[in-house]
């Protein structure tokens, strides 16, 4: 039988990740060609290339969403495709496309000439659309290892910045180790069971939850390392300690980048290996991430109160988001898997909304971006729509109605109320009126603080200008039609759930 036709349905629901990766092989002999050659004297080439990549990842999108081939286990059951996996592709590619848009003058201004950036995002990606289709244990490990090795490149992407070295190589060795306890837990689980799909996992946690004690043992404690592993790449309490230093020590873009795309693929990966394949031993997973979301909360809350550099204060910020969206995975039900989707679509947003603005804030003087908190002083004098914008996605974060981030956590803590777990909510509810403490105080220094000295920043460029636009509208106006994003999501949780 022609090979060929023996996977030809297996082709056709890769086709996109298939597809991504012919285009990142162009793209990269583009660049070695053309940024080499003698007879174009030598040409910068870094914005073509990242034009390039915003077509390609534009026309990734819709090859996903036109995918013929859904709810299909593919690869030898290695890989699966399915409508909650085509959800956060699509949320990981167009994330992602906003992530090169809002770089695009930041490489020009800063005069990074290596086209391999872009490369390197897309490669990322890639493994990110792989964390997504994964069904077994090893296809989950490729696949992390792919994306990570491409974020720490990325982390160290500034090779004469010594922090931003610094930060490439702490992310490299504390990842190191979290692969090495994801690997761990793997292997034992493969030595208790001798299956490593997430398909016969299921059934053995059904008939081994409360039969065997022995092979249920085994199979626990190699969640427990699992768990260890992918709560580090979420930036979960107590694996976070790494997550300031690289926020900091990373380029500005490359901050933006990790703030605004990676998260979403392992908490889809989270979902599909505890929420729906492990959901029978939900009583031996469930205190972890229930530990994990409630420190989560309290530390990225407190400790962000005393941080003066805004990089480290958004570090602190998403460590405290990760606690809502573990609040929601350890629900275990469609309602709270509605939840994490809509929590992380909604967290995408500010931070991109974020971001675009601290990328947006170059000051004309040739001293570069601001870097500390008070440099916002008084920004609503030198630019009220970049100020009034950064408020506008300070106060959603915060979660104050009615903006998009109150219906995000609103619907993370309906489910845990359902769920009968009342300390979690008690805790996030706290740790939202801590946090509004410091969102609101950035806003009381754009507004009230008073200068000595004036800061002029340089005009905003279309693509930040067009990106602001649309996430703010949509954080204005999310509750005039929130229907579209509650009903992908609940059908999303629905499909992993059966």
């Amino acid at each position: 039988m022609n090979f060929i036709s023996l996977f030809e349905n297996d082709f056709k629901a890769i086709f996109p990740e298939i597809y991504l990766t012919i285009g990142i092989l162009a793209l990269l002999v583009y660049g070695v060609v053309y940024s080499t050659s003698a007879a174009h004297n030598y040409p910068i080439i870094i914005r073509s290339t990242g034009w390039l990549s915003i077509q390609l990842l534009l026309l990734s999108v819709l090859l996903t969403l036109n995918n013929p081939m859904q709810d299909i286990i593919i690869m030898n059951n290695l890989m699966v495709s399915d409508y909650f996996g085509q959800i956060a592709k699509v949320v990981i590619l167009l994330s992602s496309l906003v992530a090169i848009i809002i770089s695009l003058d930041y490489v020009k201004k800063e005069r990074i000439n290596f086209f391999e950036y872009m490369i390197l995002v897309l490669l990322a990606v890639l493994g990110m659309l792989l964390i997504v289709s994964s069904y077994d244990l090893m296809t989950m490990y490729l696949a992390i290892e792919f994306q990570s090795l491409c974020l720490y490149v990325l982390a160290a992407f500034k090779r004469n910045s010594i922090y931003s070295v610094e930060a490439g190589l702490k992310y490299f060795v504390l990842g190191a180790f979290s692969s090495g306890m994801l690997l761990f837990g793997i292997s034992i689980i493969y030595g208790f069971t001798g299956v490593t799909g997430f398909e016969d996992l299921a059934k053995l946690a059904i008939f081994t939850s409360n039969e065997d004690v022995y092979l249920s043992s085994g199979i626990i404690l190699g969640i427990v390392f699992i768990s260890v592993g992918l709560l580090f790449k979420v930036y979960a309490v107590p694996f976070h300690v790494w997550v300031p230093d690289v926020y900091q020590g990373s380029p500005t873009i490359v901050t933006a980048f990790f703030a605004i795309t990676p998260s979403i693929s392992v908490l889809t990966l989270l979902t599909r290996l505890f929420a729906s394949t492990l959901h029978d031993l939900i009583t031996y997973w469930q205190p972890i991430f229930i530990f994990c979301s409630i420190a989560s909360m309290l530390l990225g809350s407190v400790v962000a109160l005393s941080q003066n550099r805004i990089k480290r204060l958004l570090a602190y910020s998403a460590i405290g988001h990760c606690g809502y969206v573990l609040i929601a995975l350890s629900t275990g039900t469609p309602e709270g898997i509605r939840g994490l989707l809509m929590y992380s679509i909604i967290y995408i947003i500010m931070s991109a909304c974020f971001f675009t603005v601290l990328l947006s804030l170059r000051k004309k003087d040739m001293s570069g971006q601001i870097v500390f908190i008070n440099e916002l002083k008084a920004l609503y004098k030198a630019n009220p729509v970049l100020a009034s914008t950064l408020a506008i996605a300070l106060f959603s974060m915060a979660g104050i109605p009615p903006l998009a981030g109150f219906f995000s956590k609103l619907y993370v803590f309906l489910p845990a109320i359902h769920e009968g777990l009342y300390i979690l909510v008690f805790v996030g509810i706290v740790g939202s009126v801590i946090s509004a403490v410091y969102y609101l105080w950035l806003v009381k220094i754009m507004y009230f603080e008073k200068v000595d000295k004036w800061t002029s920043f340089e005009q905003v460029d279309k693509q930040k200008a067009f990106i602001l636009g649309i996430t703010v509208f949509i954080l204005l106006f999310f509750f005039m039609y929130p229907s579209p994003i509650i009903l992908m999501s609940h059908k999303a949780a629905l499909m992993i759930c059966l």
